[in-house]
């Protein structure tokens, strides 16, 4: 079940991207030039027979996923145009079944309010109102609150060009 949960949730999120993150220079009616490819690994270490441990990954259809399992999603970028795609942003919610490690790429942003507010981690802040009725408090954010991660490509991405763009998550 947390297999098909995993696949479903990472689909609903690359329409979301491909469908709403492209920004460029070009006519609003101009079909985007960038293409996404999605990937999902389950990272596993296992032990060899001669006691050595090695890391491997594996789709989530070849093994069965449970809680702590970790789990890369990797998109590749491709701008298919002939012109530069600048400006461009790729946005992934976090799939629920999966709480937020880390992004690869550290010019990219993190939300712990569910795509309003974008900065590092260590930048952000959360807000919890007690149920007593008491002020509300806010404290610093940590990985369990990310609900999104968002790359905002610093430049162009060149005619033909690939990118690969990942983060990190942990099954919960």
């Amino acid at each position: 079940m947390k297999n098909l949960t995993i696949f479903a949730a990472f689909a609903l999120t690359l329409s979301a991207v491909a469908g709403d993150t492209f920004a460029q220079t070009t006519p609003a009616a101009a079909p985007s030039p960038v293409t996404l490819t999605s990937d999902v690994k389950i990272e596993r270490t296992e032990v060899d027979a001669a006691g050595k441990e090695k890391v491997s990954l594996y789709a989530p259809k070849q093994v069965v996923v449970v809680p702590g399992d970790k789990v890369l999603f990797t998109l590749e970028v491709t701008n298919t145009g002939a012109l530069p795609a600048a400006g461009f942003k790729a946005t992934n919610p976090m799939p629920g079944p999966v709480q937020f490690v880390s992004v690869a790429e550290d010019w990219a942003e993190v939300s712990v309010d569910g795509g309003n507010v974008w900065g590092k981690l260590a930048a952000l802040k959360v807000k919890t109102a007690p149920t007593d009725g008491t002020a509300v408090i806010e404290r610093a954010a940590d990985i369990a609150d990310v609900t999104h991660v968002r790359w905002v490509f610093p430049d162009a991405i060149a005619p033909g060009a690939k990118r690969s763009i990942s983060y990190r998550g942990v099954i919960k």
